[in-house]
């Protein structure tokens, strides 16, 4: 039985909100989140408030809204991003578009401040920002904490009510300083005693799958990666193996080694589904509707074997490794931006979700958190130091278009007539990509504040002809594209591995672009990052000598024209280009 909370997260819509929850239970500290327009009475009892960030101007008739007595009860309030800008709109400020976005990594400016918030962190120091909206004045009463060189408050303080702001965002492993921030606010500004120990997860799993699962048997698309394999795991300890059966998808969309690693893994049998998937996904260009695609051919799999093994008649319900930045992502709150549909929330499985035909122990937890279930479970370190490869497989590493087009240049560089799907301000983006002849991060960064128009930067490393003469070409999922990919990302893998760079990078993706020229007619696009949890990830550079061996060995394979290096953090370009 989980106490009471004593800090409340009120969810505006962002990408991070639950996360901030998350965060102050890791601090020992029991929290919730709840929608944004809770009552004022509801949230009486809590002894701290935290609005989230979101997707929406305050201006929007449509956007989040607060109960504004909750600023009358005597109970803290922080608002972070979007939050900031509720306060100040509600309580007498203003709140205006500024000149440009601020996303990614930003430095701020920390005055003096003797309030409990901003307790021992005056300075300079790095956060992570997400937004374009900015509070451009301050309610009565309230003082300005901190800017950024593009944000003039990015933080604000009214300590005698007990209300705060920031822009950043403090909850995510970016913002350097972030906990500290928290831990203030929980224990210094809102006396909370500590209640939650984030230790002994496993008993708890398991209760909740047996609950949701009853007498029942659970029938579990497995990938061989962290998420599903534990998932799995979980779900065998709870109701014994006899009644959890593993089916590894081969879809033809894997990359290379994928389905015999799977081969190694007990209980574990292996569906060729190359045809249908292929098949389905032919003259696809469309990324939400290939993904859209591959879920529902993951549900009429399923059905397919359901029907030829006859396990109808026993009762089957399906169990999917589903972690909380699939949810997100998808929409799966009140007030969220869809920025990209996981395959594993398309039509057909919320359909069986709404029927009680899912089970997904792991649908509250982050990459970072599941990974330490499975070393709770004991399983190998070569499963769970794994790095995520997504549900759909390469085909949202592999981009289409629907049109030729020619390169165009711009004073800042090269516009690549190739869209990817990006997270700005908590809604999603789907941008032309801007190429520069250098990988130049902080450059890149500025550009992307500054220019409207797209949501990553990429820098070109060699090519077969200069970068004016490339042209997108209008082409879609093929065999051999994909087969192209295959090849380009295990060379890079194995490059990765023996170097070592493949334990300094969270995950690697290798991303084939429709840009060359007809005898060469696609790119590659390197896209090393860090992170911890998904939500947030920083670009990671690539050592020149490695860089220079991974251009050899891909530019020597047939068909590709060309290298580049993806320099651009999350927010505001995705992980995965679609």
């Amino acid at each position: 039985m989980n106490p009471e909370p004593q800090i409340i997260v009120l969810d505006a819509g962002g990408q991070y909100c639950h996360l901030i929850a998350r965060k102050v239970r890791d601090l020992g500290v029991y929290a919730e989140v709840r929608p944004s327009d809770a009552s004022a009475a509801e949230l009486a009892s809590a002894r701290g408030i935290i609005i989230s960030g979101g997707p929406s101007s305050v201006y929007d008739p449509a956007s989040p809204r607060v109960d504004p007595a909750i600023f009358e009860i005597g109970r803290p309030v922080l608002g972070i991003c979007y939050g900031q800008q509720i306060i100040a709109h509600v309580l007498g400020g203003e709140v205006r578009k500024g000149e440009k976005g601020e996303y990614g990594l930003a430095t701020l400016e920390l005055g003096p401040a003797s309030d409990l918030l901003f307790s021992g962190l005056s300075g300079a120091q790095q956060v992570w920002m997400s937004h374009r909206d900015q509070v451009a004045s301050v309610p009565p009463g309230f003082s300005v904490a901190g800017r950024t060189a593009t944000c003039a408050v990015a933080a604000m303080a009214a300590p005698e009510r007990g209300i705060y702001g920031v822009q950043f965002h403090p909850e995510v492993v970016h913002t350097t300083r972030g906990k500290e921030y928290l831990d203030n606010f929980v224990f210094r500004v809102c006396a909370c005693l500590p209640d939650w120990d984030p230790r002994g997860r496993i008993p708890m799993l398991e209760r909740e799958i047996r609950e949701c699962v009853g007498p029942r048997k659970v029938f579990f698309f497995v990938s061989g990666g962290v998420d599903s394999s534990v998932a799995f795991t979980l779900c065998a300890r709870a109701l014994g193996e006899a009644r959890v059966r593993g089916v590894y998808v081969d879809t033809g969309l894997m990359r290379e080694g994928e389905t015999e690693f799977a081969r190694r893994f007990p209980g574990i049998t292996i569906e060729d589904a190359r045809e249908p998937f292929l098949e389905a996904l032919a003259g696809v260009t469309d990324p939400e509707r290939k993904r859209h695609i591959i879920g529902e051919e993951f549900v009429r799999v399923q059905e397919r074997i359901i029907n030829q093994r006859r396990l109808a008649d026993e009762h089957w319900i399906l169990g999917q490794g589903t972690i909380y930045p699939d949810t997100i992502e998808s929409g799966g709150t009140a007030n969220a931006a869809v920025i990209k549909t996981h395959h594993n929330r398309v039509a057909g499985i919320r359909k069986l979700i709404e029927c009680g035909r899912i089970v997904e122990p792991l649908k509250s937890f982050y990459k970072d958190e599941v990974r330490e279930v499975g070393r709770e479970l004991g399983l190998p370190a070569e499963l769970l130091e794994r790095h995520p490869f997504p549900g759909p497989g390469l085909a949202i590493r592999c981009l289409c278009s629907e049109f030729d087009a020619p390169v165009r240049a711009v004073p800042e560089g090269w516009m690549i007539p190739v869209n990817s799907v990006g997270v700005q301000g908590d809604s999603r983006s789907y941008a032309p990509v801007l190429a520069i002849d250098s990988p130049d991060y902080g450059r890149a960064t500025e550009l992307i504040n500054r220019i409207a128009g797209i949501n990553r930067v990429i820098a070109a490393v060699r090519t077969r002809l200069p970068v004016p003469e490339m042209q997108a070409r209008a082409c879609s999922l093929t065999p051999e594209r994909i087969a192209r990919l295959r090849r380009a990302d295990a060379a890079v893998r194995a490059l990765s591995r023996r170097s070592g760079y493949d334990r300094q990078v969270w995950q690697f993706p290798v991303i084939l672009i429709p840009l060359g020229a007809p005898e060469a007619p696609d790119s590659i696009v390197l896209r090393p990052v860090d992170s911890v949890d998904g939500m947030t990830a920083r670009s990671v550079p690539i050592e020149p000598r490695l860089l220079e061996e991974m251009c050899d060995g891909l530019l020597a394979q047939e068909g590709l024209a060309g290298v580049f290096v993806d320099l651009t953090h999350k927010p505001p370009g995705t992980i995965e280009w679609e």
